[in-house]
């Protein structure tokens, strides 16, 4: 589906991306991870062809991103961080302005955006100027523009900005929706909205791959010390002897006791599981186990042991003059597209239109 290999984006001395490879499979969601400054934002817009790479390649579906770009880009859906949007049309022009844009049959444009409007929960915004919307709002007219054509891969930085409770729920739950038929790659600062819908978490820290994994599997491979988290009814004399009869190699830590309670923790360096071995041993002793519970590592530790060491910096830092447009480069919201994914000026767009108004006159 996606394949991105040896990915390299220098600005001046700055490495924002250093030697990064991936692939992403079909039919999956895919959360993309890392720290401020870590090439997160740099490596999508190599990836939609916003900007180019110092060395590397990115193939969508067989197509290489910079040798066949109209290919490659038909493939893809892409919000980004700050959605290019124009203030000064209404939601409803938008939409036919971007189906126009993908080039999408005037057959069924009006099908898929009323398909787009209705799952983004738009309806009552369509005839409403965008610049009038809340945040969210715009968010959502960013979403639905990613959305619309249906492409077999639809890439989103940051999807839930500015979005309430409640509308974060109802927006995961059309990313999971949308996972059935499209392959799904999500950006978010928000480790818990990852770690909700992401089947596979890709993390980057100082534009290299640290991991490369389904969160399950990460949880277990941070946890290789197995850590439990027991109350047992005794004295710690005796839970000291049948811990250790269980497991010779054990540690116990966190010991404390209050009214006949005991509260520690075990950890064993072997990978084995002694849980059950524990259950029965403190039963012959007629200890009752009140509580027994594995230690779990939570996605927010995983994160910060494995990008530790970032920096703040930003992923732009200075770029030479002539180099591609920095990552963060602001595009106006007003505005306008020259071809298919090229922005363009509004200034530039309104000379256009009133060309051919001329050029109609005559």
């Amino acid at each position: 589906m996606i394949e991105v290999n040896h990915l390299v984006k220098r600005y001046g001395n700055h490495k924002a991306v250093d030697d990064l490879s991936f692939k992403v499979e079909k039919g999956q969601i895919y959360g993309f991870l890392g720290p401020n400054g870590a090439g997160k934002s740099t490596t999508m817009n190599i990836m939609t062809g916003y900007i180019g790479a110092t060395s590397g390649e990115v193939i969508i579906n067989g197509h290489n991103i910079l040798d066949e770009p109209e290919v490659a880009k038909k493939c893809i859906g892409y919000l980004p961080e700050i959605p290019p949007l124009y203030m000064d049309m209404t939601v409803k022009e938008y939409l036919e302005f971007a189906a126009e844009l993908k080039k999408i049959p005037k057959s069924e444009r009006a099908g898929q955006i009323l398909k787009v409007v209705d799952m983004t929960k738009l309806t009552d915004m369509m005839p409403r100027l965008i610049k009038n919307l809340s945040k969210g709002y715009k968010q959502r007219v960013g979403l639905a523009q990613a959305i619309l054509g249906f492409p077999p891969i639809i890439i989103l930085d940051e999807p839930t900005v500015g979005l309430d409770p409640k509308q974060i729920i109802e927006i995961r739950d059309l990313i999971k929706m949308l996972s059935k038929e499209h392959t799904i790659i999500l950006s978010s600062h928000i480790l818990q909205e990852v770690s909700a819908v992401c089947d596979h978490i890709l993390i980057i820290s100082h534009g290299r791959l640290v991991a490369s994994d389904t969160p399950e599997n990460l949880e277990h491979m941070m946890n290789r010390d197995n850590t439990l988290e027991m109350e047992v009814k005794g004295t710690v004399d005796e839970i000291r002897n049948i811990v250790f009869d269980v497991c010779p190699s054990a540690e116990l830590d966190n010991i404390s006791s209050e009214e006949g309670i005991v509260r520690f923790t075990i950890k064993e360096n072997d990978s084995a599981d002694i849980r059950e071995a524990l259950f029965y041993a403190f039963a012959e002793r007629h200890c009752p186990i009140l509580t027994m519970s594995m230690k779990i590592v939570s996605l927010e530790k995983i994160f910060l042991e494995l990008t530790a060491g970032d920096g703040e910096a930003p992923e732009d830092a200075e770029a030479p003059e002539d180099s591609e447009v920095p990552e963060d480069t602001e595009v106006p919201e007003d505005a306008e597209v020259q071809e298919e994914g090229t922005l363009l000026p509004e200034q530039d767009y309104n000379e256009q239109q009133e060309e051919s108004e001329h050029d109609g006159d005559l």
